[in-house]
């Protein structure tokens, strides 16, 4: 693992959040992308680890979106940097992780990811990422 890559915050309005972000908090706004494999559309603030990513769904029948109505906004997910995440499934794995993936699927930017069940985080959904 290599640290942290982003933490990602649940938003009902990806534009009034951006300009949240933006225009108040000052945060560089990186980039926007839509990832149809999540049914989400992401806001990337920063470069590098340590990035915030604003996540809102793009469809109302999604399990984000159902989370969205369930939970309001907030943490949805911290994310770590991994070099190798098929590896670090399987090392978690062997640990008793309790993985939600069985192989890593498409994030953000191309990249591989997979994610680890909140009950085996102390209550917080972690993302794998492998760039």
């Amino acid at each position: 693992m290599n640290g942290l890559d982003h933490v990602a915050i649940l938003v009902s309005d990806l534009d009034a959040a951006v300009k949240l972000y933006r225009d108040t908090y000052g945060l560089h706004l990186d980039e926007i992308e839509e990832v149809p494999s999540e049914k989400v559309r992401v806001a990337i603030f920063g470069h590098g680890l340590g990035r915030i990513e604003l996540v809102c769904p793009t469809d109302p029948e999604s399990p984000l979106a159902r989370r969205l109505r369930e939970r309001g906004e907030g943490l949805h997910h911290v994310c770590l940097a991994v070099t190798d995440v098929r590896a670090t499934m399987g090392q978690l794995a062997a640990a008793g992780a309790p993985l939600l993936d069985q192989v890593p699927r498409p994030g953000a930017g191309g990249s591989q990811v997979a994610f680890v069940h909140p009950k085996g985080s102390r209550g917080v959904l972690v993302e794998l990422k492998q760039a």
